[in-house]
């Protein structure tokens, strides 16, 4: 009577097993979320916990040849973007400090007025994402960008934003800002040299938000 008894009230309890997968499925759920909070397109090497600071200085080399060195606040080199054109089309690589390859930006059209672009993994033909122009000729440089995906959405996952006039561009996903870049003109913007600053909000990836000032740049350069 007493075994009985005591098997009665060991089935009312919880059942190790299921207790223990029941902690597994919390410990996912909890790395979901942390993964959910970085965004990243490029990689996540290229995303930290803090709020980074950037300056990018761009020189032009040719008619068709741009050059971008990245900075952190300290005077580190983080990346560098050169490219020119090939059949009548622009090609940026974006390289690391020890001068790998991390995207290679390919404009989709020569001639059209959406603009697009296709950004690729290393120098291959993995495409990561495509960005284009939001509408028509306007003074708003605005971008869509839709990460690469097999299942077809209209809504973008990102939005760029920016004024010709100011140069002052946002990045957005949804209704939250992740990233700013501002610009001011200086006698060196005459001579094919310009400053640039971004603020990327953390765990943002900011190798993504470098390739899209570099798109939007030469959209407006075009």
């Amino acid at each position: 009577m007493k075994e009985n008894s005591f098997m009665g009230k060991r089935n009312k309890g919880y059942n190790f097993p299921v207790f223990l997968f029941m902690s597994f499925q919390f410990v996912n759920r909890f790395r979901n979320m942390a993964s959910d909070e970085m965004i990243k397109v490029v990689g996540d090497r290229f995303c930290v916990p803090y709020t980074m600071e950037l300056l990018v200085k761009k020189k032009i080399q040719s008619f068709s040849n741009s050059h971008y060195d990245v900075f952190d606040t300290t005077g580190n080199i983080l990346l560098q973007v050169n490219g020119g054109i090939w059949n009548l089309q622009k090609k940026r690589v974006m390289k690391d400090p020890a001068g790998l390859p991390v995207v290679t930006l390919r404009e989709k059209q020569a001639i059209s007025w959406k603009q697009e672009w296709q950004m690729h993994e290393g120098e291959s033909r993995h495409c990561l994402c495509s960005v284009k122009r939001s509408g028509g000729f306007n003074i708003k440089s605005n971008l869509d960008v839709h990460l690469a995906s097999p299942y077809k959405d209209a809504a973008c996952d990102f939005r760029v934003t920016g004024s010709l006039a100011s140069l002052s561009i946002k990045v957005r996903r949804g209704n939250s800002i992740i990233a700013e870049v501002t610009h001011s003109y200086t006698w060196g913007s005459y001579k094919g040299k310009e400053c640039f600053k971004i603020k990327v909000y953390p765990e943002v990836d900011y190798a993504f938000i470098v390739a899209l000032l570099v798109i939007i740049h030469e959209n407006d350069n075009a």
